[in-house]
């Protein structure tokens, strides 16, 4: 693919495959996080397949997530969990380490990060002494 042709984040990160990678980098770290593993189901691969949609049309790909469970409402969808800032902190840190696995170069990957970093922070629901 030429420079010309990537016209989107999700055709820079490397498209499906690496959106794909990044999820499976990513849920393992999930699930060993003291913090994070107990928001999480125990049968994790549906998660991953939402995650896998979620940030391909997040990024600029197809609109996976809304053509099979409609507008994302992250906020809404993510409210019966307990969110806090030290939460939201934990899953960014998992999700740099796998892109970072992946092999994602460091300044698309802080790009990245960057643009997670609004919608992880606004899904905090819950102050941190609860």
């Amino acid at each position: 693919m030429s420079e010309q042709d990537r016209s989107t984040l999700f055709e820079w990160m490397g498209g499906a495959e690496t959106v794909r990678r990044i999820v499976e980098a990513f849920y393992p770290r999930v699930l060993k996080h003291p913090l994070l593993a107990p928001l999480f189901p125990s049968d994790i691969g549906p998660v991953m397949d939402k995650q896998y949609m979620f940030l391909s049309q997040f990024f600029g790909g197809p609109t996976l997530y809304s053509d099979v469970h409609g507008h994302p409402m992250m906020r809404a969808r993510h409210m019966a969990f307990p969110i806090t800032v030290e939460r939201a902190d934990a899953w960014l840190g998992c999700m740099a380490e796998a892109m970072e696995e992946v092999g994602l170069p460091g300044d698309l990957r802080d790009f990245l990060l960057q643009r997670l970093k609004g919608s992880a922070y606004h899904f905090v629901n819950t102050p941190e002494d609860e």
